[in-house]
């Protein structure tokens, strides 16, 4: 049986020990698909790296600020790093999992814990489209050992 995770403050303050429920191994896995065409512009993720951030309670306040959402965002990149002062301070580099966009839009992460996480890429106009690039978001949730298939 496993640990709920222990009760964290929720001031937003980076706290590495936040993030240990993510490191354990799991049995879910995230399998998603970028699928944003906002009007004529088709996007995709091809090639590029797709993060998951556990959540925690810093890095909730950071989706906050950087994407004014918890929950699921897709801005110009410009305006999300122009908001990156605004964002508390602190480094969940060693605490993210990484996985590579195919090209056909899809990425995949094993081997999760039961959890939340923010999904984070960068989506670039297709071939021969013009438009901003943007940053998308979205939470999602690992439990029970499942597949979750989900778009970004």
């Amino acid at each position: 049986m496993t640990e709920a995770p222990p009760p964290v403050l929720d001031d937003g303050a980076f706290r590495a020990g936040d993030f240990a429920w993510s490191q354990a191994p799991g049995k879910n896995t995230l399998s998603g698909t970028l699928s944003h065409a906002p009007g004529p512009v088709r996007y995709t993720c091809n090639g590029l790296t797709v993060v998951a951030t556990p959540e925690t309670p810093w890095s909730r306040r950071r989706m906050l600020a950087l994407y004014k959402s918890d929950q699921r965002a897709a801005l110009p990149a410009d305006d999300v790093r122009s908001r990156q002062n605004l964002a508390p301070p602190g480094d969940s580099d060693p605490y993210v999992k990484r996985a590579k966009c195919d090209a056909t839009d899809h990425f995949v992460f094993p081997g999760l814990a039961d959890g939340a996480w923010y999904l984070v890429t960068l989506a670039k106009p297709a071939a021969g489209q013009t438009g901003p690039n943007l940053a998308m978001m979205r939470r999602v949730v690992t439990k029970g050992g499942k597949v979750i298939t989900f778009e970004l």
